[in-house]
């Protein structure tokens, strides 16, 4: 009898535990694979190769986060814009909800700039809890959901990786 009152709220707590840590290892993974990603567009080596569109980028992403298996590739979004100054940096334009509609998705911005640009990518990963009862607290895609968005950004300065001008701002 005593187990029975104690049960719910033990589960509840391991139940939480688990998914708090689902959670913080899909934001780890998403920083670590946005960083490794976005290093060929700083040096170079996306824009020279011979995958160039925002679908390849986002395949790169996703080869980096290979435990969310065939998930990453409807799940993720990515955004990459280029700016004249890192002034522009300070107040960059934000994601329409709509790139994130499953029904009728936006194409996102996608521009990584030519040597000496500065570029900002932004990725974005939709996690569907899993947990019913924390789901009020954990989503953060509008009520009732079961979606919590996890995004990550980086900004720096293309190399000079050939003799092309910078272009700026393109989106």
């Amino acid at each position: 009898m005593e187990f029975a009152l104690v049960s719910v709220p033990l589960l509840m707590l391991v139940f939480g535990i688990l998914e708090l840590g689902l959670v913080l290892m899909v934001v780890t993974t998403l920083d670590g694979a946005t960083q490794a990603a976005s290093r060929t567009i700083r040096t170079g080596e996306f824009q020279s190769g011979a995958a160039t569109t925002a679908q390849d980028f986002k395949n790169l992403v996703c080869s980096k986060m290979t435990w969310l298996g065939a998930q990453c590739q409807s799940q993720l979004f990515i955004d990459v814009q280029t700016f004249s100054s890192f002034s522009g940096l300070a107040n960059p334009p934000p994601i329409p909800a709509s790139v994130y509609d499953p029904l009728h998705p936006t194409p996102p911005c996608f521009s990584p700039g030519q040597p000496s640009d500065i570029v900002l990518v932004r990725t974005s990963f939709r996690w569907r809890l899993f947990t019913p009862l924390l789901n009020g607290a954990l989503e953060n895609m509008g009520k009732g959901s079961g979606f919590r968005l996890i995004t990550s950004a980086t900004a720096f300065r293309d190399e000079p990786f050939n003799s092309n001008a910078p272009v700026g701002q393109k989106c």
